[in-house]
């Protein structure tokens, strides 16, 4: 006797809002001078205090002080950063960068280990769903200790509305 084998129709992914809520894991990195003096290079920064140790030092720094937009590419070195918005059923090929929010509570500098942790805290559609906006919040602490908030938005082009 032979048992046919069905298999379960595909999924639907879950509404684009159900990520509102949703956490990734904190992770820990740590800002490297090489990678502060080339960023400071590429952004055009010219003050010393994000290229130099020795001026740094001099104005009472311990090290590098980390620009601060770095704290993004920061947020990019995540693994698995895009984890949750894949469950979504998005193509990746369709993501724009769409705003970035910094708030700053301390200064952080190159060598100390940071932790980030983020929360998914808002998604909404515009154009008859065609954009999709999700926002995510990060937290970024030394120590325990709150050092700045990102927020930053992610566009989806959908080639095709979402029923």
């Amino acid at each position: 006797m032979s048992h046919a084998r069905t298999e379960a129709p595909p999924q639907a992914p879950p509404p684009p809002q159900s990520i509102i809520g949703r956490t990734l894991p904190p992770f820990r990195t740590t800002p490297e001078r090489s990678q502060l003096q080339f960023f400071a290079q590429v952004i055009g920064e010219t003050d010393p205090v994000y290229s130099d140790v020795e001026a740094a030092r001099a104005v009472g720094h311990p090290d590098l002080l980390v620009p601060p937009t770095f704290f993004f590419s920061l947020e990019l070195r995540r693994p698995d950063s895009h984890v949750l918005i894949d469950e979504l059923g998005f193509d990746r090929r369709q993501f724009l960068h769409g705003e970035e929010r910094f708030r700053y509570h301390a200064l952080a500098f190159a060598g100390e280990e940071l932790e980030l942790a983020a929360e998914y805290t808002d998604c909404y559609e515009k154009r008859g769903g065609a954009l999709t906006f999700i926002v995510r919040r990060t937290t970024v602490r030394r120590e325990g200790v709150l050092i700045a908030e990102l927020s930053n938005v992610l566009a989806i082009r959908q080639l095709e509305i979402r029923s």
